[in-house]
């Protein structure tokens, strides 16, 4: 199992969930969203039970997002964890690092 894992900016969430969804093959959509913001609103990336996981399961691909706020920052802290493909474990991390610029 490979793990890509990094942070990114809260206000870049979104936009992260549904370009990694679209890699996976997933139709991340507003529903999706709202489950996603309401839980991450109560994570805290101190804390090894404060993190929240969500799935994205595509027809060929699928992987695990873990994610936790940084209590009292503007950041999220991301763990993409599955049987990831090279592409993916790519594509992952430059979300990442995109996503973690201002």
């Amino acid at each position: 199992m490979a793990e890509v894992s990094g942070w990114i900016w809260e206000r870049n969430l979104r936009s992260f969930l549904e370009l990694l969804s679209h890699y996976v093959g997933y139709d991340f959509d507003a529903t999706d969203w709202e489950t996603v913001a309401r839980a991450v609103a109560e994570t805290d990336d101190e804390r090894t039970e404060g993190w929240y996981a969500y799935p994205l399961v595509g027809e060929t691909r699928q992987a695990e997002v873990c994610l936790a706020r940084s209590v009292g920052g503007d950041e999220v802290s991301v763990a993409v964890h599955g049987d990831l493909t090279a592409e993916l474990r790519l594509r992952a991390d430059t979300l990442l690092s995109a996503y973690a610029m201002r």
